[in-house]
């Protein structure tokens, strides 16, 4: 059986500048940033049709000043306002010709056409509603697995449950409360997919919001929509009273809605019929693919749990050398995490200026990370990313790197004895739940490369993130926060080629990532 050796560097970026393409922004926080800078385009753009307006409404409103003097003013007598001829040659002149030009000005239109063209202009970096879907679903993922109140979300703060109060595991240095429209796209996203354990509490606190707001013209929903989609949301998880009572005071609002006054009559029906009826509740959705969902969470929430010293006297840090002249030169800091599998981190592997010029060969590439699924690669909604393949070794950047993981691992990592190396850059909580590094079936994709299957894995984290994105190992039980510029390296194969099932691993969510949010979730697989 032949073996490759897997590399990964860990990306978490800064980009000075923006990336060509914009498709699926949600994967990718590089793209949000380019999304940043189209909604800035826009504001100038709004700020011109703001300006263009004023202008417009200004004359107007001298028109209408000059119009109403001359009622309050001059016709006050119509006889000596008729008798004269130029009092009565303005009138004709004004109602014949002024009037319709204010009326059926095009000043208007050309300034929402001028609004609208310099949205349009920025089409290929605004989000669709592939991007929108998938932000909300970061959202609801960030809430199960740090399990995070709704409550606190909305106001621009990560709580969880804890002691029978509430702790706030991250406190954001910049934030923003959500408002009732925000609150509805994401309840919406989740009635839609007929997922009402996370609509009910999105909706009640749109709900919420809507009553003691007034409703603008940016919002795509109002409040009765979040009545509506709420009282349907309590009805399906059999809470009936409460869909009564909401539906009953969207007839406050909309009382001829044909829809809502039979539902009225099914839900009066249904209380008499059976007055405590009982639905399902509210019950979390589950996982067709992640059979280990209590464990991953539990180890994310951890923040990173490897096992101390003290309590494992096997686990050790030192100045590995392993008698290579490189390393005597320059010992690498080598800390052992866990000897079943055996996993080890290097601190401190990567300069700041490497990591920088990693980013810039990467950034050009990223495209939607794919998973292996049989004989195909597909995208998945386990593995939210965007990756890069950089297949130019030649690079001083690369060839250094190359040469230090040679001497820390004693493998070759030339081509083809390992794979290229994979930048990878995670998107809005991004994430890539429990997986394999190595190949599980014989149909696997990596068999189609002709080059064995994956022996080792070593990712460098160029960056750092402000809370989430551990590295949880499912079976050894234990997680890895991120540690900026340090490796991490394991074995993925035993000795006799036999895949190690304890290797077993995940990306947590990213809660809040740095600045620019390129996060550990990101493999870049260097694959060489």
């Amino acid at each position: 059986m032949e073996l490759r050796l897997v590399f990964g560097l860990i990306l978490f970026m800064t980009w000075t500048s923006l990336p060509l393409c914009c498709a699926e922004i949600y994967t990718s926080l590089v793209n949000v940033k380019h999304a940043i800078s189209a909604e800035r385009q826009l504001i100038d753009s709004l700020r011109s049709y703001i300006e263009e307006e004023s202008k417009r409404l200004q004359d107007i409103r001298r028109f209408y000043t000059k119009v109403s003097q001359l009622h309050s003013e001059v016709y006050k007598g119509q006889t000596t306002a008729l008798a004269n001829p130029l009092l009565a040659f303005t009138l004709i002149k004004r109602l014949y010709s002024e009037w319709p030009n204010v009326v059926y000005s095009d000043a208007a239109l050309e300034n929402s056409e001028a609004l609208r063209s310099s949205y349009e202009k920025e089409g290929l970096f605004l989000p669709k509603l592939e991007d929108l879907q998938g932000a909300v679903r970061g959202l609801l993922r960030l809430q199960d697995v740090y399990s995070l109140q709704v409550s606190g979300l909305v106001r621009g703060h990560f709580l969880t449950a804890a002691n029978g109060g509430t702790s706030q595991i991250y406190e954001p240095l910049v934030s923003v409360p959500l408002s009732g429209d925000d609150c509805f796209m994401v309840g919406k996203v989740a009635y839609d997919q007929e997922d009402y354990y996370h609509s009910v509490p999105w909706l009640e606190q749109s709900v919420r919001l809507f009553r003691g707001n007034n409703w603008g013209p940016e919002n795509q929903g109002s409040l009765e929509d979040a009545l509506d989609h709420l009282a349907f949301s309590h009805f399906k998880t059999g809470n009936v009273s409460h869909a009564l009572s909401l539906s009953q005071e969207l007839l406050h609002h909309d009382p001829v809605n044909e829809r809502v006054l039979q539902n009225v009559e099914k839900y009066e029906k249904l209380l008499v019929v059976k007055p405590r009826i009982k639905g399902n509740g509210l019950r979390r959705p589950a996982s067709n693919y992640l059979r280990t969902r209590e464990v991953f969470e539990r180890l994310c929430q951890d923040h990173g749990s490897q096992p101390t010293h003290f309590q494992n006297p096997r686990l050790f840090c030192d100045y590995f050398t392993s008698g290579r002249p490189g390393l005597i030169v320059r010992p690498a800091k080598r800390e052992i995490l866990s000897l079943q599998p055996f996993v080890a981190l290097y601190h401190d592997f990567i300069t700041d200026n490497e990591a920088e010029d990693v980013k810039a060969l990467a950034r050009p590439g990223l495209k939607r990370s794919v998973i292996a699924s049989g004989a195909k690669q597909e995208t998945a909604d386990y593995r939210i990313s965007k990756s890069a393949w950089l297949k130019d070794s030649s690079h001083a950047v690369i060839g250094k790197l190359d040469q230090r993981i040679a001497m820390v691992t004693g493998l070759n990592v030339n081509h083809p004895f390992g794979e290229y190396l994979q930048v990878v850059n995670y998107g809005i909580a991004g994430h890539y739940e429990p997986h394999f590094d190595h190949a599980t079936a014989p149909t696997s994709p990596v068999y189609k490369l002709n080059t064995g299957n994956r022996v080792a894995t070593f990712m460098i984290y160029l960056s750092s993130v402000e809370a989430g994105g551990s590295t949880a190992f499912i079976y050894a039980n234990f997680s890895l926060p991120v540690v900026e510029k340090a490796a991490i390296f394991w074995w993925n194969l035993h000795r006799n080629g036999e895949g190690d099932v304890d290797t077993l691993h995940a990306g947590c969510p990213i809660l809040v990532g740095d600045k620019w949010g390129d996060f550990r979730h990101q493999l870049l697989v260097l694959e060489t």
